[in-house]
């Protein structure tokens, strides 16, 4: 027999309308044992709140819509939206993936059929659709940007101390080619660009690449000669050079050094092993998480900033 929420006011001993407001975001009105009675009848009696009533009450669903970046993701961002559907989960919200549009008009539509509580994206929006949710309602969770210019800045400057420190003085970094946007390849090819000058180092060669065979044997084509260390933007970009490497019967790190980004399984399976830096993608989901929770749950949440930490797998690569 399916629960109703009268069946849960009457188990709970208050309220159809308190039980409403205390399942529909509202529970900070009302006192912790309440709440915890309110909790308890949901939980003997299975109650499951109908989905198109809350809609229609709040005028919002459950819903939280997450905005990936139009950029090359792998694994990582795959790992971060799982924790993060697991932990709004838990918390009576569902989250749903969307690729970011370059139109107001398509997430306008978006919006009006899903009608979501919230937007979450890990880059900043364009000022029209920030506008577009504003005028709809909609609540928008966005990161700060220069939090994440100084994360990729990070990236390309360790990188470049990673490959100065192992005795390199032939430097080039080696870009994904993609026809997507790409927000994090810029803030790691300046920071490179700028170790490689403080280090007095020759200005680094700088490389565009597909993941393709034909595209990898160009890029090596283009340093001419051995002797380089190429820090890449990701895994793959490191894969692709490291094959064109071999064919070319360079040996590994001497005629050429590589190192990633993303330590993906697949960077354990080269050969060699490609060294790489990596991160906690649990890490990152807390972060994106905290203002979900100080927001739209109403949650108190430590202020303290999640601190993004960056570690050095090396491997044979380097």
């Amino acid at each position: 027999m399916i629960s109703t929420s009268q069946d849960v006011a009457t188990r709970a001993g208050v309220s159809r309308s308190t039980v409403s407001q205390i399942l529909n975001g509202r529970a900070e009105y009302f006192s912790d044992e309440t709440r915890a009675r309110v909790a308890e009848a949901v939980a003997e009696l299975g109650y499951e709140p109908s989905v198109a009533g809350r809609t229609l009450a709040r005028g919002s669903s459950d819903i939280v819509i997450a905005l990936i970046p139009d950029t090359t993701f792998g694994r990582n961002l795959q790992d971060i939206y799982g924790l993060l559907t697991e932990e709004l989960s838990s918390r009576g919200l569902t989250l749903v993936l969307r690729l970011s549009t370059r139109t107001e008009a398509s997430l306008d539509r978006l919006v009006v059929g899903m009608k979501p509580r919230a937007v979450l994206t890990l880059t900043a929006l364009p000022c029209g659709q920030r506008e577009l949710l504003k005028r709809r309602g909609v609540e928008l969770i966005e990161p700060d940007e220069s939090e994440n210019a100084d994360v990729n800045a990070k990236i390309g400057m360790l990188q470049a101390r990673h490959l100065i420190g192992r005795g390199y003085r032939k430097l080039a970094y080696a870009h994904l080619r993609d026809a997507r946007s790409d927000p994090f390849g810029g803030p790691r090819e300046r920071t490179f660009v700028e170790e490689c000058r403080l280090n007095g180092l020759e200005e680094p060669r700088i490389l565009h690449l597909d993941i393709t065979p034909q595209d990898a044997r160009s890029a090596l084509e283009e340093l001419a000669s051995p002797g380089f260390a190429v820090a890449c933007y990701n895994d793959d970009v490191a894969t692709a050079l490291l094959f064109a490497a071999t064919e070319k019967e360079w040996k590994i790190p001497n005629d050429i050094a590589l190192i990633g980004m993303d330590n993906t399984p697949m960077s354990r399976l080269t050969v060699p092993p490609l060294t790489t830096m990596g991160y906690d993608p649990a890490i990152v989901a807390q972060a994106s998480l905290l203002p979900v929770l100080q927001r739209l749950v109403k949650q108190s949440v430590s202020e303290d900033m999640i601190e993004v930490q960056m570690d050095l797998i090396q491997r044979a690569t380097t």
